[in-house]
C-alpha cells in the first residue's frame, strides 16, 4: 500500500485549529485491534475520547488529516516505526512516582533483609522493574537495595533493570534526572543521600546508584525472548490492568519462568484474581500482591 500523502503543513493555521473529528465504530475497532495486536493493552469504548483526543494531538502535529490516513502511515509509511514508537509513548499513561507503594517497598526490604547473608555477600541481587515509565519505581528499588546492604554491613552487590515499551520514557530514566516536585514523600535523609541539585529546578540521581540501574526497551508481549533470567526480585505494578485476563495469566506465567529459585514477585493489588500461578507461593500479605517462587525440592 502506498503511503498516503496531504497537503497540509503541521503549522496549517486552520489545521491545527479544527476540531478533529469523531471517530466511527469501525475505526475504534480498527485502532483497538491494532494496539492490542502490537502492545496487548486493550481500550475499553468508554476510553475512545481517550483514544480520539491522543490520536488527534498527534495528527494536528505532523498534519495529517484523518484517522484513517494516520493508522496507514502508523502501519506502513515509510517512517512508520518511528511514528508508532511516538504514538506508543503518548497512549502509555507514564503515571509514576518514587515510593509510589510504601507497603510494596517494605516487603522488599523484609525479604532481603532475611535472605542467608552469606548468599547476599557471594552473589549479586538481581532486581527487575517492568514496566518502569521514566524510572522512578527502579531507581526507588536501587534505593531500598542500598539500605538494606547497609543495614546489613555488607557491600552493595545489586543491580537494578528497568523495563518499558516507551523508548522516550527509557532515555528519560537513563537521565536519572527529575523535577525537585516528584521527591515528595521520599524521606528526607534518602533524598540527601541519593540525590544532588541539577539545574532548573530539577535534581539527578547520583552516580554511586544510577551506575547500578539500567534500563531497556521491552514490550511485554516478548517476555519469551527478553534476556532476564534468575532474577531475586520482579517487580510489576500497575501494568497488568491494561491487559486482558487472559493475557494477564500469560505474562505473570513468563515473570515466574524468570525468576530464581526463591525469587520474589510484587504486582499490584487487585492486578491478578482468582488464580494461583503454578509453582509460586503466595506470600501472606494483606496489602500487597506478591508470590516467592517455590524451590526445587519443594515442587
Amino acid at each position: 500500500m502506498a503511503p498516503m500523502h496531504n497537503n497540509l503543513s503541521p503549522a496549517d493555521g486552520l489545521w491545527s485549529l479544527r476540531r478533529t473529528p469523531d471517530m466511527d465504530e469501525a475505526q475504534f475497532s480498527q485502532w483497538q485491534a491494532l494496539l492490542e495486536h502490537r502492545t496487548g493493552i486493550t481500550l475499553s469504548p468508554e476510553r475512545r475520547s481517550f483514544l480520539e483526543t491522543n490520536l488527534g494531538i498527534r495528527m494536528r502535529e505532523i498534519g495529517c488529516p484523518s484517522y484513517q490516513a494516520y493508522y496507514e502511515k502508523i502501519v506502513s509509511g515509510p517512517d512508520a516505526i518511528v511514528e508508532w514508537a511516538t504514538l506508543v509513548d503518548r497512549l502509555t499513561v507514564q503515571e509514576t512516582r518514587f515510593f509510589r507503594d510504601p507497603d510494596a517497598f517494605r516487603l522488599v526490604s523484609d525479604y532481603v533483609l532475611t535472605r542467608p547473608r552469606e548468599q547476599l555477600r557471594r552473589r549479586p541481587l538481581e532486581a527487575w522493574s517492568v514496566g518502569c515509565s521514566t524510572g522512578e519505581e527502579p531507581y526507588t528499588l536501587a534505593m531500598v537495595l542500598n539500605e538494606c546492604m547497609n543495614q546489613l554491613a555488607l557491600k552493595p552487590l545489586f543491580g537494578v533493570t528497568g523495563s518499558d515499551i516507551s523508548q522516550p520514557a527509557i532515555e528519560k530514566a537513563r537521565r536519572g534526572q527529575f523535577n525537585a516536585r516528584k521527591l515528595q514523600g521520599v524521606e528526607e535523609t534518602l533524598k540527601q543521600r541519593y540525590f544532588r541539585p541539577a539545574e532548573r529546578n530539577t535534581v539527578e540521581v547520583v552516580d554511586s546508584l544510577r551506575e547500578r540501574v539500567c534500563f531497556a526497551r521491552l514490550n511485554v508481549l516478548d517476555l519469551d525472548t527478553a534476556p532476564m533470567h534468575g532474577m531475586n526480585i520482579i517487580f510489576c505494578q500497575n501494568l497488568l490492568i491494561y491487559f486482558r485476563r487472559w493475557r494477564r495469566r500469560e505474562i505473570v506465567k513468563r515473570l515466574a519462568e524468570r525468576l530464581a529459585p526463591g525469587g520474589l514477585l510484587v504486582l499490584g493489588q487487585g492486578e491478578l484474581t482468582d488464580w494461583q500461578p503454578p509453582g509460586l507461593q503466595r506470600v501472606p500479605s494483606e496489602h500487597v500482591l506478591a508470590w516467592i517462587k517455590r524451590q526445587a525440592d519443594e515442587e
